[in-house]
């Protein structure tokens, strides 16, 4: 089953901006207006108030904040533009998520897949999750030459204890985002906060492995992020092989990540489900217990 998602609201704010006009627009971006929010924090189950003069808000928008509770992402509940504050008194909304999505996915198992680099590019998916850095933030990082088979895990240098956990991360779905453009990936896991996992791939060989939580060797989120990278192959290789090397690319979403963020808040649009697509192989999800913690083919 295929599933085409696009909203209405979001294609006319397009067309708008790209038609011919007398005056200057800023493209692809709302023009910022004055306001007084209340946001909805669920992760401390906190409603508060803040200022925003940077954007054009509107309710169910996914914003950040700063203050106390800044890298805490929180939903607009209610927009006020009739007010008179003081600045001193309230902290500030810095960062607004962009939550649109249009394109075309397939079902991949517990994911849902795209062959458009434009649906769910990377920086679109990890701004649901995280703020955006700071300008002074400086990252820097490393790898040595180890690498090892995707259908031999066992060759990952992680310890057993840590393999195991990554496999509960792996069968709780905590593999958010996945994509693979070439040979370079990526993986957004959500742990204790979201961290990102970049590899190469190549010929069925991972290169070049790390992950943000700075763990010393293999974590956790590694090897879910394998894991959950060999589901989505086998199930693109079995039904969508020839999209997937026409393109060359493909991002995978969690499928309550997608509706939570991208569909939930919106309050029109079209969403196309396409039961001719129905008859294709199943993808079914690899079961925890089925073959050991490895759960290698060769074994």
């Amino acid at each position: 089953m295929e599933f085409k998602i696009g909203f209405a609201v979001s294609e006319e704010k397009k067309e708008e901006i790209t038609a011919p006009a007398p005056a200057p627009v800023v493209p692809d971006e709302r023009l910022p207006r004055r306001s007084v929010v209340r946001v909805h924090f669920p992760q401390r189950n906190m409603t508060l108030a803040y200022y925003n003069d940077r954007f054009d808000l509107h309710r169910g928008d996914l914003v950040y904040v700063d203050g106390k509770l800044e890298g805490m992402r929180g939903r607009v509940e209610d927009v006020n533009y009739n007010f008179r504050i003081n600045l001193a008194d309230y902290k500030r909304v810095i960062a607004v998520a962009d939550t649109s999505v249009s394109g075309r996915f397939v079902l991949a198992g517990s994911h849902l897949v795209t062959f458009e680099r434009a649906s769910i590019p990377r920086r679109k998916v990890t701004s649901w999750f995280k703020a955006p850095p700071k300008p002074d933030t400086k990252y820097v990082s490393g790898s040595d030459e180890s690498s090892f088979p995707l259908r031999e895990l066992h060759r990952m240098r992680i310890d057993i204890a840590v393999a195991e956990r990554g496999q509960a991360y792996y069968a709780e779905n905590r593999v958010r985002y996945l994509c693979l453009d070439g040979m370079k990936g990526y993986a957004l896991v959500e742990g204790t906060e979201p961290y990102d996992v970049e590899f190469v791939y190549s010929d069925g060989v991972i290169y070049a492995l790390t992950c943000s939580c700075y763990c010393v060797g293999c974590c956790k989120h590694e090897f879910a992020a394998m894991l959950q990278l060999r589901e989505t192959l086998d199930c693109i290789e079995k039904n969508y092989a020839e999209e997937y090397a026409a393109a060359g690319y493909f991002a995978a979403v969690a499928k309550d990540v997608l509706f939570s963020y991208a569909v939930d808040h919106e309050t029109g649009g079209v969403l196309t489900l396409n039961p001719g697509a129905a008859n294709a192989p199943a993808c079914t999800e690899e079961s925890p217990e089925d073959d050991g913690i490895w759960d290698d083919a060769d074994d």
